[in-house]
């Protein structure tokens, strides 16, 4: 059954002799329990399309239904639940977490936010996310500014967890970590999405990163997907020329399992 539904999605910036779409008559669905990877380079129209998900983007045109209900439709307190059914995790950790709130303060305010009215409950439910996303307990009153990019995406994975999303958006979330971070983070959020049945829309530009987390991936160029498949047969397999480029572009793609980034991931 699927969690996600996108039909023809357009968003169009500019207006007469200067408008585009950066998002041209896209459909994907991400079955719900799954990972979809969304694959491209810088302007191919793949964080257009995350933010439209999310909420955070008007489209032009098409529909995203996530769970039978229109997205592009609601208003008013509508929003706050969309809000609530999809979580978005951004590529820089550092930017997207308030500097001024600890960890604990920052885990409290997305429970309080959306429902947890006892502070009593919503101190133990941070502890609980703080383990689940294999952190420490004394990191709750820890500052972002205090700690390594690796645990602060750790944090901002616990936040979106906090309001038990229908579905993730994980935009770029590893480009800006180290390689070997970069492994831990990506086996946390597999392990996490295995155990907790998660729906995930997981957008990157590494196709070694997306066969190893992704059932299916679709891949991106100026606003249209051009090809879409099970993850390991896009990038042994690519049928078309762009995503073929793509392939070739990575240094030994072919031996993707024996790679710095994922011999750290199977670890």
């Amino acid at each position: 059954m699927a969690e996600l539904v996108i039909e023809d999605l357009v968003v169009t910036f500019g207006t007469g002799r200067t408008a585009f779409n950066a998002v041209d008559r896209v459909s994907l669905t991400v079955p719900r329990g799954s990972v979809v990877g969304l694959v491209g380079e810088s302007g191919s129209g793949k964080s257009t399309l995350a933010r439209v998900v999310a909420g955070m983007q008007t489209a032009s045109g098409g529909t995203v239904m996530l769970g039978g209900q229109d997205l592009l439709a609601t208003r008013g307190r509508d929003r706050r639940k969309r809000a609530t059914d999809v979580q978005m995790i951004f590529q820089d950790p550092f930017s997207s977490l308030n500097p001024r709130m600890t960890v604990g303060e920052t885990l409290d305010e997305a429970l309080a936010t959306h429902g947890s009215a006892s502070a009593k409950s919503r101190a133990a439910s941070v502890r609980e996310l703080l383990e689940l996303v294999r952190l420490k307990s004394g990191v709750v009153d820890q500052y972002p500014a205090h700690m390594s990019g690796g645990m602060r995406q750790r944090v901002a994975i616990a936040r979106c967890l906090a309001v038990r999303p229908r579905l993730i958006v994980a935009d770029e979330i590893t480009s800006a970590l180290d390689a070997s971070v970069q492994g831990a983070v990506l086996n946390l959020l597999r392990d996490l999405q295995r155990e907790l049945e998660l729906s995930v829309l997981f957008i990157t530009h590494n196709l070694a990163v997306v066969r190893y987390i992704a059932d299916r991936t679709a891949v991106m160029r100026r606003g249209a997907v051009v090809e879409e498949g099970e993850s390991d047969t896009i990038v042994r397999e690519p049928r078309h020329p762009y995503t073929q480029e793509l392939v070739a572009a990575i240094p030994r793609i072919e031996n993707a399992g024996t790679d710095r980034l994922l011999r750290t991931i199977g670890a």
